[in-house]
């Protein structure tokens, strides 16, 4: 259980960070599980999705049909001129999205933590719903920067609800690419909105306020197992990974089940497949 001087400190910061919330064998399980997804990943018959010349329209329709479903992602650069990939596969792909909690019994496992429950009550949320998930790899040497954005831009809610769980499966350092976050906390406006419109995947400006800079930013190095909690308006980013060793990190986005998600946000379920909280 949370404390209640770490619920104002996450009020008043925008996250918060919880050491040695997941043991080591519950990391173990949740690797082992997203390496398996990555070996049954056929590359080959997926291949023309990231090599076609008009590869930004398939992408966004392989993005879009992935929100109730198990999906691997191939980082940048994956395949060479040849169409061939240029590493081994279990190094190509960017990240797996984005409804393992839902449909892979080890992820269930573990995003269906009774404890969350307990957060997400302390924090005011008693109806919590988890809209997506996603295992990040972040690659040694080529996992890329994530520049700034605010989770609310892909989960806007009326009242802002979205909080993201980041769980850190290997330890995060400056050198393999950790989170930063902005001291500005979730005072922030929100920039941008992310949304599904006519079935188009569209990006719209709503404040011209400039992103932090590198100098207002926090580095968050933190250790295998620790859990990082932050608010949907929170600027945060990562840079790319210059070391040899990887940066596996796990991630959920949750939001209060009493407020209006809104229709146009990319990620929607129907009736026969509600977004649920954390009971099993």
């Amino acid at each position: 259980m949370i404390k209640n001087s770490q619920i104002r400190q996450f009020h008043n910061d925008g996250y918060l960070v919880l050491k040695d919330f997941k043991d080591q064998s519950e990391l173990d399980d949740l690797r082992r599980a997203a390496l398996n997804i990555v070996d049954a990943f056929d590359a080959e018959s997926h291949k023309s999705i990231f090599t076609t010349q008009n590869q930004t329209a398939v992408l966004d329709e392989y993005f879009k049909g992935s929100g109730d479903k198990v999906r691997c992602f191939f980082e940048a650069g994956a395949f060479d001129a040849d169409g061939q990939l240029a590493h081994a596969k279990a190094l190509s792909i960017n990240k797996i999205g984005h409804a393992m909690h839902d449909l892979n019994p080890e992820f269930e496992a573990f995003s269906r933590d009774r404890r969350l429950a307990e957060i997400f009550e302390r924090l005011g949320n008693e109806d919590p719903k988890i809209w997506q998930s996603m295992y990040i790899f972040k690659q040694p040497r080529i996992g890329g920067t994530v520049d700034w954005h605010q989770d609310a831009t892909f989960f806007y809610t009326e009242p802002l609800s979205v909080i993201t769980l980041w769980f850190a499966i290997d330890d995060a350092t400056l050198d393999n690419g950790c989170l930063w976050v902005s001291k500005s906390g979730d005072g922030f406006p929100l920039k941008e909105r992310f949304e599904l419109i006519n079935d188009s995947l569209t990006m719209t400006s709503l404040d011209d306020t400039p992103w932090p800079t590198t100098e207002a930013a926090i580095p968050l190095e933190v250790a295998a197992g620790t859990l990082i909690l932050f608010k949907g308006r929170l600027p945060h980013y990562s840079a790319p990974n210059s070391s040899n060793k990887a940066r596996h990190a796990y991630t959920m986005h949750v939001t209060d089940g009493r407020t209006d998600y809104a229709p146009s946000n990319w990620i929607q379920r129907g009736a026969d497949f509600p977004a649920r909280g954390f009971q099993i």
